[in-house]
């Protein structure tokens, strides 16, 4: 398959709940792109050429708007609402979910990924490439952990562990993670972690077996969990599963350039600098 036959899934159905409102369509750049903007970009630019946005029903007017306006009419774009796949309740599923809800308008492989983190134009080419290049494996890109975290404040991490053939032979969601001083530390599970450690930020380009695979997943899941208001469907977990499972092999490729996200509104300013001249 060429890039042009994977398609672009932008997972843009998160709360916002930390940072105070919809992060997904934060002006961050010189013109009121959203960091979505450029990630659409650069995915048009490596040769994807549609375009699924996963979002909520509440923000799709403005969603819209927002794209029609950075983006024109001409791509090649489907919106998913999140919360009208599945159960309701007031806390989205979480990012597996995310994908199980687009698996419908998905025939090749797909390039998936965080609206609110920009991974850099040779990330997103470099994993729309190869995953289009092999349909039987997975591919996700990995960033030293200490790049990945703010100046302040917690977040939650999938920390790899790799194979000697550079596959990923591990990953464990790892929460309350920060700088202490000049350390980092996690609180769940406790202890204190390296800095250069590669971790997932939620960039992964999947062949339509493991997508077929997470959409049956979902299904054992929500059978164990009906009732559950807080538990999330995580696509890290998910697709390592497949790995242990034997199902899918996931190749581990490393970003040329440094990520960049938002988590709280505090990381607003420093976001608007990196953009400032792109």
């Amino acid at each position: 398959m060429s890039v042009s036959d994977t398609t672009l899934v932008i997972m843009a159905g998160g709360l916002g709940t930390r940072f105070g409102g919809v992060k997904q369509l934060a002006e961050v750049g010189p013109a009121g792109e959203a960091i979505l903007d450029f990630t659409i970009r650069d995915a048009l630019s490596a040769g994807v050429e549609r375009i699924v946005v996963i979002a909520r029903s509440d923000i799709d007017d403005d969603l819209r708007r927002h794209l029609l306006r950075h983006h024109g009419s001409g791509l090649d774009l489907e919106v998913v609402h999140q919360d009208a796949f599945g159960p309701a309740r007031p806390r989205p599923w979480g990012t597996g979910h995310a994908v199980a809800a687009a698996a419908t308008l998905l025939e090749g492989p797909a390039l998936v990924l965080n609206a609110d983190d920009y991974y850099g134009p040779t990330g997103v080419e470099s994993v729309a490439v190869a995953v289009a290049a092999d349909e039987t494996r997975a591919v996700m890109l990995g960033f030293p952990l200490g790049g990945t975290l703010p100046s302040s404040g917690l977040v939650s991490r999938g920390v790899c562990r790799l194979g000697a053939d550079g596959r990923l032979d591990g990953l464990l969601e790892t929460h309350g993670i920060g700088w202490s001083g000049d350390t980092v530390t996690a609180s769940d599970p406790p202890g204190e972690l390296d800095p250069a450690v590669p971790v997932s930020m939620n960039i992964w380009g999947l062949p339509h077996h493991a997508v077929d695979r997470l959409v049956e997943q979902w299904e054992e899941f929500h059978g164990f969990h009906t009732q559950d208001q807080t538990v999330e469907f995580l696509l890290p977990e998910a697709l390592d599963n497949q790995r242990r499972e034997g199902s899918l092999e996931i190749r581990v490729l490393f970003a040329a350039e440094e990520w960049i996200g938002m988590t709280n509104r505090e990381d607003l300013e420093a976001v608007r600098a990196a953009f400032a001249t792109r």
